[in-house]
């Protein structure tokens, strides 16, 4: 236990408001909540979950609120370990019934530069040919240059809701319409908003349209462990119906083990999460949702005012829900690196992720960021008044695990 905690030390600290992405935070209560749940399916396994029927019922009971919240009444799909296991998934469905449905058999991808790089992921694996979509100057993607590249090959165009560079929403309507155009699926990403972007329309908040209400999305992913406060790694996959559903799916019966059946890229898989995420559905509700949804709006509003009062930073385009990209004003990028700036920050104990282009900090902004913004605020007052001229050598942008 000592040589756990040691190696912890210079973890980002999430539990303090200081990490704006990758761990999301519901409060106290929630922590003890999911504590006790998580003992209580620690070893138990979804891999065959006739041995552990209350697995079955747990990921039918989330699959169903998760469609009925992104108003799917016919939806049908499955859990998953993450957003990128949800998107090769809806990428290997796509595949296999435009296979089956229309013969193609040179699959491509239609996919806006802004989205998930586990599209590209996706696409190494099963073998489709992407055709890159420009954004433009609001950061979404471009539907005319879309429309160019949408063939008889295409198997699947890609929207996010919103998409993670700058949390704009794409114009998905437009989308799913050049998709359905030539029988192919269309996909929303909403891994980031699925958990949020309900919430704020039912508080009144005006949302682009992006979910199940538009014709011709096909499929949706939306990931429970981000807004939705469940531990890692709980997301969903869901199709329009039930039948379109039968793509995901791995089945094989030539073995001597007997009849084997998968929907997912995981054969094992953990009772944990996915009792977790059933848990925080049932403990916060709709009005336990709606609460945190309210408080991360105030706090991604209170933090992209505050950026934008501070000279020399900006943020980039009109983000939607609670993602923020900051960068360097016009005029002071020989005077104010962006990079430093970060690195000041984590000094202090604030994460950013680095990206780029252009180069910028990107903040997911939670309901556990907001007790502590104006701390924040002011830290990256001073950082930016202390980096002053410095330029970084170090232009790196991981988002990776790599040795």
């Amino acid at each position: 236990m000592a040589a756990l905690t040691g190696m912890r030390g210079n973890d980002a600290r999430w539990q303090d408001g200081r990490t704006f992405g990758m761990v999301y935070d519901a409060g106290p209560e929630a922590h003890a909540m999911l504590e006790t749940v998580a003992a209580m399916f620690l070893h138990d396994n979804a891999l065959n979950t006739m041995a552990f029927p209350s697995l079955a019922r747990i990921q039918s009971e989330v699959v169903g609120i998760t469609a009925d919240l992104l108003h799917g009444p016919e939806a049908s799909g499955f859990m998953t370990s993450g957003g990128t296991e949800s998107i090769l998934l809806a990428v290997k469905a796509a595949r296999e019934r435009c296979r089956e449905e229309r013969g193609v058999t040179a699959p491509e991808i239609v996919l806006p530069v802004s989205a998930h790089a586990a599209f590209h992921k996706a696409a190494h694996y099963f073998g489709l040919t992407i055709r890159r979509v420009p954004v433009l100057a609001d950061w979404r993607a471009d539907v005319v240059a879309a429309a160019e590249v949408v063939n008889e090959n295409t198997v699947l165009v890609v929207g996010s809701a919103p998409q993670y560079p700058q949390g704009v929403i794409d114009p998905i309507p437009e989308l799913a319409a050049l998709a359905a155009s030539v029988g192919a699926n269309f996909h929303t990403d909403a891994c980031m908003g699925g958990f949020l972007l309900p919430f704020m329309e039912q508080l009144g908040m005006e949302v682009a349209p992006w979910d199940f209400r538009v014709d011709g999305v096909t499929t949706i992913s939306a990931d429970i462990h981000k807004l939705g406060y469940a531990p890692k790694g709980a997301s969903v996959i869901l199709h329009r119906t039930k039948a379109l559903r039968k793509h995901q799916t791995f089945v094989f019966d030539d073995w001597l083990g007997g009849f084997y059946a998968s929907p997912g890229l995981q054969g094992t898989r953990s009772g944990l999460p996915m009792a977790c995420a059933w848990a925080i559905l049932h403990y916060l509700g709709t009005e336990g949702y709606q609460r945190l949804a309210q408080v991360t709006i105030d706090t991604h509003r209170r933090m992209v005012e505050g950026i934008r009062d501070i000279p020399g930073l900006a943020v980039l385009g009109e983000p939607e829900a609670h993602l923020v990209a900051m960068a360097i004003a016009p005029g002071y990028e020989e005077a104010l690196d962006v990079f430093a700036v970060g690195d000041a920050l984590q000094t202090k104990g604030w994460f950013h992720d680095r990206q780029t282009p252009p180069d910028s900090l990107h903040a997911t902004v939670s309901a556990g960021n907001a007790p502590v913004i104006e701390e924040y605020l002011a830290d990256l007052a001073t950082c930016v008044g202390e980096v002053g001229g410095t330029r970084l050598t170090d232009r790196s942008t991981n988002y990776a695990t790599l040795e």
